[in-house]
């Protein structure tokens, strides 16, 4: 029953946005396309800070909460080469509040005036005692594309290889989503800009990161997780094979909602994630296994140059 409420939500959003903001003008993706509004690329620098309420990677998180604060820089030059990099600081502890952070290097291009994609390598570094499911990856490859149909709906699709901590095999994610984006210039501001972009995703790929995360940090964390570690690794063990497997991972659900006022952009972006094909009770028990999916969201406020 509960996929059926996949679609009626979409159409839902649709909807609603429809009847707030007619569409002025071709826009893909929130991030990105904001600036190729204007027909000359140049070289930018962009600095921020966004606030998530909890991490939740492909719809599976811990039952300890990990909102954290993330400050980030970005420089781009122009043709499309960029580095930048981010810190995972957690408000509310009173030590180590440093969980994480990542490097990355990439290039973003436009084959068309409809169709986009780019390419990318991440180094992410993360805290031992850290709750973030995705915390046993190292290293990221990704490549993503984009197209524009006609300004109605952008399909995209992203794929990450994921290179694990030693011991552990590496995994292949897929996302594939669609999205439609209402935009409108001048709401406050002759040159501000608005964009709603309802989307919907769905991400597959191997389970090889979750497999890490309950060996090397779950079960390590806790003396009660340690006692029950011996265990624990049988079961994983007998998990192994449908872990390296390829399976349907999440469905999301999502709103990202973009305000882009001279070089200022205030973004907010809500979603709720139903997780799918999730490792047995037994296995999980402590971490967050709800069956009606989990929300979360993520805001910020950034500058770009």
């Amino acid at each position: 029953m509960r996929k059926v409420f996949y679609l009626p939500l979409f159409v839902f959003l649709f909807t609603c946005c429809d009847k707030a903001f007619a569409q002025t003008a071709s826009v893909d993706t929130i991030g990105n396309k904001l600036d190729n509004l204007k027909s000359e690329k140049k070289a930018s620098f962009k600095f921020g800070v966004n606030y998530l309420n909890d991490a939740v990677f492909l719809g599976r998180a811990d039952t300890i909460k990990t909102p954290f604060i993330e400050p980030e820089l970005k420089y781009t030059f122009k043709p499309g080469i960029y580095i930048s990099g981010n810190l995972d600081v957690i408000p509310n502890r009173t030590t180590k509040k440093l969980d994480g952070g990542s490097l990355s290097a990439g290039y973003e291009y436009d084959i068309t005036d409809d169709l986009s994609g780019g390419v990318s390598f991440s180094k992410l570094f993360y805290n031992a005692n850290s709750t973030q499911i995705g915390s046993s990856i190292g290293e990221t490859i990704n490549a993503n594309m984009d197209y524009d149909i006609k300004g109605i709906i952008t399909p995209s699709v992203s794929v990450d290889y994921n290179m694990l901590k030693s011991g552990f095999g590496s995994d292949i994610l897929i996302n594939a989503g669609l999205a439609h984006d209402f935009a409108k210039l001048g709401v406050l501001g002759s040159d501000d800009l608005l964009i709603i972009s309802p989307t919907a995703t769905v991400n597959a790929g191997t389970q090889n990161f979750y497999d890490a995360y309950l060996t090397i940090k779950k079960y390590k964390l806790t003396k009660k997780g340690q006692a029950r570690e011996a265990v624990a690794k049988k079961l994983l063990a007998a998990q192994d094979a449908k872990l390296a497997k390829f399976k349907l991972l999440d469905f999301e659900l999502s709103a990202p909602v973009e305000y882009k006022a001279g070089h200022f952009i205030f973004s907010f972006t809500p979603t709720y994630a139903f997780a799918e094909n999730k490792l047995p009770a037994r296995i999980t028990s402590g971490m967050a296994n709800s069956s009606g999916g989990l929300f979360y969201f993520q805001t910020g406020v950034s500058v770009k140059l």
